[in-house]
């Protein structure tokens, strides 16, 4: 009696075809955002309606160099956290500095403070140990905080642009037009607008059916990539974040383009060469941060629906960018090179031989 066995070339051709097969079925739930479990224990994706928790894999693809990820996001959200706690310390102590134009660029300031702070603590624990489970409440939470915060400052860059347009088109009706009140109102209407129409986004979240995998291929719990886990038909959800966007995005980009080409129009009519330069160097840095805030927003909410081909690593980047740059920039541009707040700075700072 005698017993076949495979060859040693035999096995070793067998084990490669299974490698292939095992990258290949990895390959495409990656593209398709089901990706495979995280651990042996949640191996059997059985049907379970309500997730206890998510998991969160950081930025898929490059697991390796996520302490070095951190090290620039982490310096983005310090500088974020002093320059924006700076401008509030600073507006709030000096009391020729309560007036319209600050207390929008606050607003702006407590928005990016948030907006940074729901998300990078999270973030940061992903990148230095490993703590990639988050609660299904917390993830939900989150991204309400994410895209309502988000809304919020749009309508803060509309009010902002509207405060620059008065200033420097019809400067003598500024503190007329632009008042306390006004400035009140403005700001209750974008808490409103940001917080009624991002509400549904939990809301529908928590109703549809997980019983595909609880892993998010992303850093932190954006509204698509998580419904994208629900195993059931999410286009209410798909044409209302889509309704939002050109709710919200569409007639905020318009207004603001449309205040700035004004802006532009005027500068080009001041007298000397050195109050266009000087105008046009302070609308063009602030200029440079609006389209630093939309542009990341227009790319991740384009690539949730038609980027099949972007890579998944870039896509979550670009998500990240738009969180931390922003509110790193806005200090710098709005607070910084703002000559009031610039004095009073100064100011605060320890002087030598004193």
């Amino acid at each position: 009696a005698f017993v076949l066995r495979p060859s040693p070339l035999t096995l070793g051709t067998y084990r490669s075809l299974v490698n292939v097969r095992y990258m290949q079925v990895t390959l495409f739930c990656l593209k398709v955002g089901h990706l495979l479990p995280y651990s042996m224990s949640n191996s059997n994706t059985t049907d379970f309606t309500n997730p206890s928790t998510f998991i969160l894999l950081g930025i898929p693809g490059l697991e390796t160099a996520h302490v070095w990820i951190s090290i620039p996001f982490c310096t983005m959200y310090s500088i974020a956290v002093f320059g924006n706690f700076t401008i509030l310390f600073i507006v709030k102590m000096e009391p020729s500095l309560h007036g319209p134009m600050y207390y929008l660029l606050c607003m702006l300031a407590v928005s990016d403070l948030v907006l940074s702070t729901s998300t990078l603590p999270k973030m940061l624990s992903i990148f230095w140990f490993n703590s990639r489970e988050i609660d299904f409440s917390a993830c939900l939470t989150q991204m309400y905080f994410i895209h309502c915060v988000s809304a919020m400052e749009s309508g803060i860059f509309v009010a902002m642009a509207l405060d620059r347009y008065v200033a420097i088109c019809d400067p003598l009706r500024h503190s007329t037009i632009l008042t306390k009140p006004v400035v009140a109102k403005i700001g209750l209407a974008v808490v409103l607008r940001g917080g009624m129409l991002i509400l549904p986004y939990p809301i529908l979240a928590r109703w549809w059916p997980y019983c595909r995998t609880n892993i998010i291929p992303h850093s932190y719990c954006e509204h698509m990539a998580v419904v994208k886990l629900a195993c059931a038909d999410v286009r209410i959800s798909s044409y209302y974040s889509l309704s939002v966007a050109f709710l919200v995005m569409g007639p905020d980009v318009i207004f603001i383009a449309m205040s700035y080409i004004q802006i532009l129009r005027a500068i080009f009519n001041l007298p000397t060469k050195h109050a266009r330069l000087k105008t046009f160097g302070t609308c063009g840095s602030h200029l440079f941060v609006i389209l630093a805030s939309y542009i990341p927003v227009i790319f991740s909410f384009l690539t949730h629906r038609f980027g099949d081909n972007v890579a998944i690593h870039f896509h979550v980047l670009m998500a990240n960018v738009y969180l931390l740059v922003p509110a790193m920039l806005h200090p710098i541009i709005y607070g910084m090179r703002t000559k009031q707040i610039q004095d009073r700075l100064l100011q605060l700072l320890p002087h030598k031989g004193m």
